[in-house]
């Protein structure tokens, strides 16, 4: 049977639903209840939690086709991406889940009769494999299948574990033979890496509980299953190559139409490994991964540069990746592409300009340090980390290359010198103790839910159903400090998307306790509480009073209302690409971080401020709807990239078409409650990422009237003596700067030079007394100083010795694509924005 890659999956959810089970949408690729994993990397993620016991599903039967990204940390394969025929860094896991309801015989019986009945695979195609222990699942294939013992393999392996504690259990795998023209082995044989018996699916039995080296079995038996998308519509489509299917072709066949090279011979890799990163980089950027130097920003700017290169590789000049991107979206029907399309062009197309502007120095560099070795020769690894350290070029990037041309890189080598850096930024770390601290709340995880009343009241009575002090649950305490307590319900708002938790007092006939926090553990709220009035215990039981302070929880409205209407300002002003990337609500601010390539105008910011409090003159009304996501979607209310939502959701408007979000945070009734909206500042807070801090009410007319009175003073005292002021403000700059030389220079031995230096951010315009001055005092070395700025460095630098300022100035600038000039005595010049470490990094290495 020829089914499309769509209509594999299709069929797939379409068989396990008529079968009652639930069809759950596949959850962000960023994991929301896992901070272990980078990426979300197999079906079960989204899952986990139901699987240990900490939520329940309102369902016991469940069915997904989950996208996955498997490109950094122990689940890695981008190195074989291109290469193989069945390594992706992006594809999708159809699997099929029962919490507690059906186990292994309806598990095996499903997946055989899918396979079978509705794919019209042949049974003699397919073979499995079983744990040894495991004669039931053993026994259930012989019944089902009439399979021999030598279709149905014992494998030690097949047995599969959450980590060292937590859920466990046997596994069953199923096989398909592509037959004699591929070569490769059965499962357990020398040959069973090779691609004529490739798994199509597994079947995960989970019975048992790790604990401390024992297994004791679940009271909830569950079962967990997983067959990759893009293999079982190769085998449907009769191909033993995943990139030989209609998806990867139709890809291919657009990349072959940008290059108008064709996907023969060697260049089809270079093919392959663009269709590829085109996918997991346009999904990973939907589900809000930004590249960056820095954990997912990382993998993701070396997925994107990899693609990149080959694309160069197949003869590009000008940044094309993202002119792929019209065509993924149509091959593919992604609506979350389809949402986040000007996001993705954008990014793709700001990287893919910075990727050109830095590869061709990274090029001579590289080329510099190979150029002596023979075919089959090594890269050191301290060369090939300074080529990532230095100059940006990711391992994979340069064993790309240095592959090319025979060529090999010392890993481990390289993974030396990375771990060398990292215990060197860990000495200073302490730990924040978060773990012990969180520990506690899951010895509550059988508590019932706290209900919220809070959207309707700021008071309410309650029970105390648990308290936690310094780590421990008790059941009574006379407190002397701070403690948590949490109730049955609560008006009081805990911490979350982005707005702080509430404050205000729990009193009952007995004491009187000052709120300062309120978070959310599981499924209740925690409040924080400082006793004030204490005559009796504080008891496990114990009926409260508990009330929230007006006058935050309504600055809190304003400012969280504010930040709404600013996000749907910055879209309007900046362009429908920036995407919100964090932010704040407190009752005395709000942040707001978004993704953006370079400062914004003081031009871009008046028309930010005009535009949001034109919305607040308007006093239009607040509107707070439930209703379902879907039709949500279609009203066109914003959605947090890559979060998960429930069926149901919580759509906040303001006006007709002025802002409408998804949210579950407190809201002013109507705009003008917020009064007046004004910037405090912008900042950049990592690579293509604003922050705006800013004011509402009458934190926002403070800052106007400070901001007045501060032109008013200023234009007296500069009329007063303009030049003279001016001069004073220049030296004083300059002595301080100075000072700042002599107390916090770094030095550094080069051979015979010695080198002082400054890294800082100012922004004085004469630098050259500086220097000078600098100069004079340490006669021994080259002083220079660099500063840092939103889109230019600088660097000067002078000398009172035997040595060339300029020589050693111009080297700095044209390291990082810049130029410089001078003499022997002095010299300066300018470069591209670049961070502290770079720098460090770059003179150290120079």
């Amino acid at each position: 049977m020829y089914l499309k890659t769509k209509e594999v999956r299709d069929k797939f959810i379409e068989y396990f639903t008529r079968n009652s089970h639930k069809h759950v949408p596949s959850s962000s690729l960023v994991p929301s209840s896992d901070p272990s994993l980078m990426f979300t990397n197999a079906g079960m993620v989204q899952f986990k939690n139901i699987f240990i016991g900490l939520e329940k599903p309102s369902f016991k039967r469940a069915v997904s086709s989950q996208k996955c990204v498997r490109a950094g940390g122990k689940h890695n394969d981008l190195d074989n991406v291109g290469y193989t025929t069945r390594h992706h860094t992006f594809f999708e896991m159809l699997g099929n889940f029962s919490f507690g309801d059906y186990f292994k015989e309806e598990a095996i019986f499903y997946a055989w009769e899918l396979l079978t009945k509705d794919f019209l695979i042949p049974a003699n195609k397919m073979y499995v494999t079983v744990h040894p222990e495991d004669l039931e699942a053993l026994n259930i294939w012989k019944k089902l299948t009439g399979f021999s013992d030598d279709r149905i393999i014992k494998i030690k392996d097949n047995f599969w574990s959450m980590g060292d504690t937590g859920p466990c259990g046997p596994c069953t795998e199923i096989f398909y033979d592509h037959g004699e023209k591929v070569f490769g082995g059965l499962p357990g044989t020398k040959d069973e890496d090779g691609d004529r018996y490739i798994e199509i699916w597994n079947i995960v039995f989970m019975e048992f509980d790790q604990v401390r080296g024992k297994k004791v079995p679940l009271p909830m038996k569950s079962i967990d299953t997983g067959m990759g998308l893009e293999r079982i519509a190769a085998v449907l489509q009769g191909q033993c190559d995943n990139y030989a299917t209609d998806l990867f072709q139709e890809i291919i066949a657009s990349v072959e139409k940008l290059t108008k090279v064709p996907a023969t011979d060697e260049k089809k890799f270079s093919h392959r490994i663009i269709a590829d990163h085109l996918r997991s980089s346009a999904f990973l950027i939907a589900n809000g991964v930004l590249p960056s130097n820095e954990e997912r920003g990382y993998v993701l700017r070396r997925i994107m540069r990899r693609g990149m290169r080959h694309l160069q590789q197949l003869g590009t000049k000008d940044p094309s990746m993202h002119l792929l991107l019209d065509d993924l979206i149509k091959i593919t029907g992604e609506k979350q592409l389809v949402k986040a399309k000007d996001v993705i062009a954008n990014i793709m197309l700001s990287e893919e300009t910075r990727f050109h502007e830095t590869l061709n120095h990274s090029l001579k560099v590289l080329n510099e340090e190979i150029k002596d070795l023979k075919p089959g020769g090594v890269l050191s690894g301290e060369s090939a980390f300074k080529l990532y350290d230095t100059y940006g070029m990711p391992l994979d990037l340069t064993m790309d290359i240095l592959r090319e041309k025979g060529l090999k890189v010392d890993e481990k080598g390289f993974e030396s010198k990375m771990e060398e850096q990292k215990q060197q930024g860990k000495k200073s770390w302490q730990g924040s103790g978060d773990e012990k601290q969180e520990s506690v709340w899951f010895k509550l995880q059988d508590l019932p839910s706290t209900k919220f009343v809070g959207y309707d009241t700021l008071n309410a009575s309650g029970k105390i159903i648990g308290i936690v002090q310094d780590n421990h649950t008790v059941d009574s305490l006379k407190p002397n400090r701070d403690f948590w307590i949490i109730t049955d319900q609560t008006p009081f708002y805990a911490e979350s998307g982005g707005q702080k938790g509430d404050i205000g007092q729990i009193t009952s006939e007995s004491y009187v306790l000052e709120v300062t926090d309120t978070q959310k553990f599981l499924n209740f709220h925690a409040h924080l509480c400082k006793p004030v009035a204490i005559a009796k215990d504080i008891k496990v039981g114990d009926g409260v009073i508990l009330e929230v302070e007006g006058s935050y929880r309504d600055n809190i409205r304003k400012n969280h209302t504010a930040t709404h209407l600013l996000h749907s300002a910055l879209k309007k002003v900046l362009g429908t690409h920036v995407m919100q990337k964090g932010s704040l609500v407190a009752a005395d601010r709000l942040r707001f971080d978004f993704n953006y390539d370079k400062p914004l105008s003081l031009g871009q910011i008046e028309q930010i401020e005009t535009q949001v409090n034109g919305v607040i003159i308007r006093n239009l009304e607040v509107k707070i709807s439930i209703m379902d996501k879907d039709k949500a979607e279609a009203m066109g209310a914003m959605m947090l990239f890559g979060e998960k939502y429930d069926d149901k959701v919580r759509v906040i408007s303001v006006g007709k078409n002025d802002s409408i979000e998804l949210c579950g945070g407190t809201h002013v009734a109507r705009s003008g409650d917020i009064g007046l909206f004004k910037i405090v500042s912008q900042t950049s807070v990592a690579s293509g990422v604003r922050r705006i801090e800013a004011v509402v009410g009458l934190d926002a007319l403070d800052l106007v009237q400070e901001q007045n009175r501060n032109l008013i003073e200023a234009k007296g005292f500069l009329e007063e003596n303009q030049k003279e002021s001016n001069k004073r403000i220049v030296n004083l700059e300059n002595k301080l700067l100075q000072q700042s030389f002599i107390f916090e220079h770094k030095m550094l031995k080069k051979d015979d030079l010695w080198v002082r230096y400054l890294i800082c951010d100012s922004s004085s315009k004469n630098l050259k007394d500086v220097v000078n001055f600098c100069a004079q005092k340490f006669q021994d070395s080259i002083v220079a100083i660099i500063c840092l700025q939103d889109e230019r460095t600088s660097i000067i630098g002078a000398t009172k010795g035997e040595y060339n300022t300029a020589d050693f100035i111009k080297k700095i600038a044209s390291g990082f694509e810049g130029s410089a000039g001078g003499n022997a005595g002095f010299a300066q010049g300018g470069f591209r924005q670049v961070k502290e470490k770079e720098i460090e990094s770059f003179l150290h290495n120079v």
